[in-house]
């Protein structure tokens, strides 16, 4: 990022104009019906760059149709700021292009990892989904589970993993091997900082431990081995609540609602990145197949694990479920966010449509911002 205002300020992108699919795009309606200007800022510098871009498009075209302005922001692969032709210029405390609000659509390392969202801070704007912390405690697989045993009571039900460092890794591999044998096998063996199921393996076998760690750690300094879950993977949606729904009767202490619960059904021998973004490769089934005890465990578990790591706006918890029993296997603080991703599909199958689900996020973003700047630091 060059020279920490933008020396040149876009033309938004304007409600009501024709959006690609013909329709025009209608005004902003309900008690909140300020039109509001938003960056959304998408492709950046991780795998997956492209996978952003796309939910970036949905997110243009989805607040266009709620009656918004966008003026869009693409972050090249070699960590350039662009709006339209204009290379981005920021300054500390001035805000971003002028926007009341900025929508990170990053997935990833370098953008959903925390490294945005404490730049958007320091230029004192408002934007969407969680914090500095939480983005980088959530992008940690290995850091992520560590908290969340260490809540109150019993913890939260998880996979059993083992975290393993490439210093430690190089050093001791015989007692690392050793450590990673008492989870049995299968176990599956991942890049504890990347998404989309991006480098991982399933080792089903001793001798295939030693090939699966190294292609872990080329691709990060940390690499999770998971024991093998039983039961259907299952996704829950979350979406936070403004304030005044918080204070609200029931909704005290409830900072966030959780979507209906939906089964993930794949042909592979796991969710691997080819069924997550090949056309067919998955399919989204709404409501879960599981009983309704599980259902209400499921959105239990995924509100706790929300607020347990101080997440905010949104996330996508995914679970294991067999029978009763009931597992957190990991958060997305940024998941895909096409109308068709699973996200988007959870709420939407829970009364929230997609322009309404952008229109909540960013306000949520803009009163966060507003109620923390009337705080004293």
């Amino acid at each position: 990022m060059s020279d920490l205002s933008a020396s040149v300020t876009p033309a938004p992108e304007r409600a009501g104009a024709t959006s690609t699919q013909g329709e025009p795009a209608p005004p902003a309606s309900g008690p909140s019906a300020r039109t509001l200007t938003v960056a959304v800022i998408a492709g950046g510098r991780s795998s997956e760059h492209d996978v952003s871009l796309a939910s970036g498009a949905a997110i243009r075209e989805g607040l266009l149709a709620a009656g918004h302005e966008v003026v869009p922001v693409e972050i090249a692969r070699d960590g350039t700021w662009r709006a339209g032709e204009e290379p981005v210029r920021v300054r500390p405390g001035e805000g971003l292009l002028g926007v009341d609000v900025v929508f990170p659509a990053l997935h990833g390392p370098y953008g959903e990892d925390g490294t945005v969202q404490g730049l958007l801070e320091t230029l004192d704007v408002a934007y969407v989904g969680a914090g500095v912390a939480a983005s980088a405690l959530c992008m940690d697989k290995v850091l992520f589970k560590r908290v969340l045993s260490a809540t109150a009571g019993p913890g939260v039900p998880q996979v059993e993993y083992v975290g393993v460092r490439e210093q430690r890794w190089r050093a001791a591999p015989a007692r690392v091997l050793g450590e990673v044998a008492e989870l049995g096998l299968p176990v599956f063996v991942k890049p504890a900082h990347l998404g989309s199921s991006v480098g991982i393996v399933k080792v089903t076998e001793p001798a295939r431990m030693t090939d699966a760690l190294e292609q872990a750690l080329a691709h990060d300094e940390l690499a999770i081995v998971e024991a093998m879950a039983v039961g259907v993977e299952v996704e829950c949606g979350v979406l936070g609540l403004p304030l005044a729904e918080r204070s609200a009767g029931a909704s005290a202490l409830a900072p966030a609602l959780a979507s209906e619960p939906g089964e993930v059904v794949f042909a592979g021998e796991f969710y691997d990145y080819a069924a997550k973004y090949t056309p067919g490769g998955m399919e989204l089934v709404i409501p879960a197949r599981i009983s309704d005890t599980a259902s209400a465990r499921v959105r239990e578990l995924a509100v706790e694990t929300f607020v347990q790591v101080g997440c905010e706006g949104l996330a996508r918890v995914d679970f294991f479920v067999d029978g009763e029993s009931v597992v957190v296997n990991e958060l997305n603080t940024m998941p895909g966010f096409t109308p068709t991703s699973v996200y988007a599909k959870l709420m939407s199958a829970s009364g929230i449509p997609y322009p309404e689900l952008l229109d909540r996020l960013c306000r949520l973003g803009i009163e966060r911002h507003s109620e923390r700047r009337g705080r004293r630091h």
